[in-house]
């Protein structure tokens, strides 16, 4: 019997819909992808791209085009804030390949973003723009658009972002995202400027993620691809006004709140011209991420939105469109898809909230003030006896096996295996 083949209908064209959208489209699903902006593009600079989430890149044949677009970082390197020395170091190469099967890259967002654009047409997704979403009918499902237009769909997944409208209709209430206390400014450098300066080769020939920690602030820096820019993240109290969520900012910001910092940290802060601040913000965890009517589901930060101290904010939304698809993928029979969305939600909603947990808690380890319990951490790290619990959760064993050996596929057929057993006890069991 031929398998059912699903009109779906996702609302956002960010990192995670996108990846939702390749998933379920090579599922054998037809997908149409609805974008509120008028052009298809990432803002932001430097993203993060873990094995957890570059497994399934692979997997729908992106290795090629992101390869051609990243860097492999060496390792992942905390530092003191007051020296920049190394306090504990993370090997990422060839670690990731051969312990976890995917590289651990980092490239401009827009690259990566590009890359999922492409591969999204090649295998006959429909992205429209201009389209913005200002009302769900869960029951038919369809969505209104600021147009006026009704498109209807057999399924709809609403991975709309932080300020999901997506979310909100769920909820049948206005969910705005929540202050964290926290902004970024978010800087890229060019390597030109910076091979001026020798203490800063080090910086170029060695590419890492580098990060200096010091009292409620870090900075996370690396190359991108091609040496042509320095991505840098500067993280630090939210000194933004009331309302307004990405401003640009006079680098003498920067330049005086890192100023008894590392002097190469601020060597490449003096290079900067131009900064754009970016409030941190996320959202209230959520006791359900799908409607009863079993034909909407939310994905990506429209419903677990976390913040950058792990870098998988992205990663995890990847898998969550890899896990959607491949469950999409197993449906022998539209009468399954509630039960699919309900396998959705159970195989990835106990893992995000872990990782929005570890993210918060990697803030504290990151951000702590001068004093015993800073000291007590730096032991900790340069003696490097890692065990669960250890202050780099890169380097931690248990916590870095959770994040980067997940195996999406392996639980969806697993979660499936057992809903075909109990599905056929249940059929038995009526005869």
């Amino acid at each position: 019997m031929p398998k059912p083949r699903l009109n779906v209908l996702i609302v956002g064209a960010g990192l995670g819909g996108l990846s939702a959208a390749i998933a379920t489209r090579l599922a054998g699903h037809e997908v149409l992808v609805l974008e509120q902006a008028s052009t298809l593009s990432e803002v932001g600079a430097g993203i993060q791209i873990p094995p957890n989430s570059s497994r399934f890149l692979i997997s729908w044949g992106l290795r090629e085009a992101i390869d051609r677009v990243s860097v492999l970082p060496e390792a992942f390197r905390l530092r003191s804030y007051r020296d920049g020395n190394v306090l504990s170091e993370q090997p990422l190469v060839p670690l990731t390949e051969e312990v976890y099967g995917g590289p651990y890259w980092h490239c401009h967002r827009a690259d990566f973003h590009k890359a999922l654009v492409d591969k999204c047409y090649s295998i006959g997704v429909k992205i429209c723009i201009n389209s913005m979403v200002t009302k769900i009918d869960f029951e038919a499902p369809s969505v209104t658009l600021a147009s006026g237009a009704v498109i209807g769909a057999d399924l709809i997944i609403g991975a709309d972002g932080l300020k999901s409208k997506c979310r909100e209709e769920l909820l049948g209430r206005l969910d705005p995202p929540q202050l964290t206390g926290d902004l970024a400014y978010r800087i890229l450098i060019k390597v030109e400027e910076m091979r001026k300066h020798k203490d800063l080769e080090e910086f170029i020939r060695k590419p890492a993620i580098n990060f200096w920690m010091g009292p409620q602030a870090h900075a996370v820096c690396y190359l991108l691809k091609g040496e042509g820019y320095y991505n840098i993240v500067l993280i630090c109290p939210d000194n933004m006004p009331e309302n307004i969520n990405v401003m640009t900012a006079d680098p003498s910001e920067i330049r005086q709140f890192f100023k008894s910092w590392d002097p190469r940290l601020q060597k490449m802060i003096s290079l900067v011209s131009s900064v754009t601040k970016w409030r941190l913000q996320n959202s209230t965890e959520m006791a359900s991420w799908t409607h009863p009517s079993g034909k909407f589901a939310l994905l990506g930060d429209a419903c677990h939105a976390t913040l950058p101290y792990l870098a998988q904010g992205a990663a995890i939304a990847v898998e969550d469109g890899g896990v959607l698809g491949a469950l999409l993928g197993k449906l022998e029979d539209r009468s399954q898809l509630p039960a699919v969305l309900k396998m959705y939600e159970g195989l990835r909603k106990n893992r995000t909230t872990s990782i929005v947990l570890g993210s918060t808690d990697q803030r504290d380890v990151f951000h702590m003030e001068d004093g015993e319990e800073q000291k007590r951490r730096d032991e900790v790290m340069l003696r490097d006896a890692v065990r669960p619990g250890f202050p780099n959760k890169w380097r931690d064993p248990v916590f870095r096996e959770f994040m980067f050996a997940y195996d999406g596929a392996r639980e969806v057929d697993f979660a499936w295996g057992k809903f075909k057993e109990k599905s056929e006890r249940v059929f038995r069991a009526m005869l």
